[in-house]
């Protein structure tokens, strides 16, 4: 039997642990195979194709799903520009905020084992927590919330703390990969909540202190805890939260940005690089990743924590990580369609445009061009990683995604 023959006819474990020797491509059936058009996809190659030619990003590696089959996998363009080295099945990324989603992986595994509930203070197992305060208004002094930040704020972003990019944070020096987790803790609290816990969404630092947390709980450091119990049970070989061997480095992408008078140039997105072990180790930004390896996490979630007969969550539990985790009032904090899930995840809310009911779509992206998207509704997972800053050039997420979308046959 001819190895595409027997592909099709394999299941979906079998579809997703199969990787070519030479390569590690992963196997791939047809489009129509996987129930996936395949004129549409086509004219996705052909985009980001378009998008390498016009020196609007260096290269990128993207992936399609459907029912657990991979009916599309695609490498275009440049790893390196100066190096000439091309993108590969195996090239790595940045992926910064998409390390959230495999934290809260982590968080609520523990959280089944009972080693903490959801809505258990942050300052039971931090103590600096026990010293936050909320910013009052100008010329007023600062107050103490009127209720403790939960572990259930840090996951859905209610806590009140801000991003790593805000003026406040990066005046204060917050966060940096150079510091202890200790110090950035002290640094974190020493600046005033925003607002009192749980009444509005503001993307924050807050998954950083859930690794942290994750560390406390198990008793080991949060990037072997990753490892043991998500990484190698998954099969994601090529997710480390640093490129510490010489192999590792030859597949490490460089971020490319707009050059003045056009082009690309290289854009060093940290002091400390992704090829040296930073001192913290941050759940929130930290990791890299290939799109093989994000594909195998996407679908575990599709999968409601299950892959290749390895059950990392319940069903149930990944139902509710799914799932808009926000109050009515705190949706109103975001004036649109979507909510926010515990697995750190956007969640689509509303039907798309053309389409009956809302098919319970989630994903997230990074900073430095990488995005996934998961539809339920529609079994499929695409993934789509670029290194590029800005993340999103001239919206290729949104026109490559589309293309997908029109491919997805009933």
């Amino acid at each position: 039997m001819s190895l595409r023959r027997a592909v099709a006819l394999t299941s979906v474990a079998t579809v997703f642990a199969a990787l070519s020797v030479a390569a590690r491509q992963p196997a791939q059936v047809s489009p129509e195979t996987a129930g996936l058009s395949p004129a549409p996809l086509r004219e996705a190659t052909d985009l980001l194709k378009r998008y390498v030619a016009e020196q609007r990003m260096a290269g990128a590696v993207a992936a399609v799903a459907r029912a657990g089959r991979i009916g599309y996998f695609e490498t275009v363009g440049m790893q390196d520009l100066q190096a000439r080295t091309p993108m590969s099945a195996r090239s790595l990324f940045r992926i910064y905020s998409m390390t959230r989603p495999i934290t809260s992986v982590a968080v609520m595994m523990l959280q089944e084992e009972g080693r903490f509930q959801l809505d258990d203070p942050v300052a039971r197992f931090i103590p600096e927590f026990k010293n936050v305060v909320v910013a009052a208004a100008p010329g007023a002094t600062p107050h103490a919330p009127t209720r403790d930040v939960t572990v259930r704020d840090l996951l859905l972003h209610t806590a009140g703390l801000q991003p790593r990019t805000s003026e406040a944070y990066q005046r204060e020096h917050v966060r940096s990969r150079e510091i202890t987790m200790a110090q950035f803790l002290a640094n974190l609290v020493r600046v005033p909540l925003m607002e009192e816990p749980g009444t509005r969404y503001r993307y924050s630092e807050g998954t950083s202190v859930l690794g942290r947390l994750v560390e406390i709980w198990s008793g080991k450091p949060f990037e072997v805890f990753l490892d043991e119990r998500i990484f190698r049970p998954l099969r994601m070989t090529d997710t480390m939260f640093w490129a510490g061997t010489p192999e590792q480095r030859a597949r490490l992408t460089t971020v490319y940005g707009p050059a003045p008078g056009g082009g690309l140039r290289p854009i060093e997105t940290e002091t400390l690089p992704f090829t040296e072990r930073p001192t913290l180790i941050e759940g929130a930004i930290g990791l890299l990743s290939s799109v093989p390896d994000y594909l195998r996490f996407s679908q575990m979630l599709l999968n409601k924590g299950e892959l290749d007969g390895v059950r990392l969550l319940k069903a149930s539990t990944v139902g509710a990580m799914i799932s808009n985790g926000l109050s009515e009032a705190v949706l109103k904090t975001r004036n649109g369609a979507t909510g926010w899930g515990l697995a750190n995840v956007e969640v689509q809310l509303n039907p798309p445009a053309g389409a009956l009911e809302a098919s319970g779509e989630f994903g997230w992206d990074g900073t430095a061009g990488t995005i996934f998207s998961v539809d339920p509704g529609r079994q499929s997972v695409m993934v789509l990683f670029t290194a590029s800053q800005p993340s999103n050039p001239d919206q290729i997420r949104q026109r490559f995604k589309a293309l997908v979308q029109q491919a997805i046959m009933n």
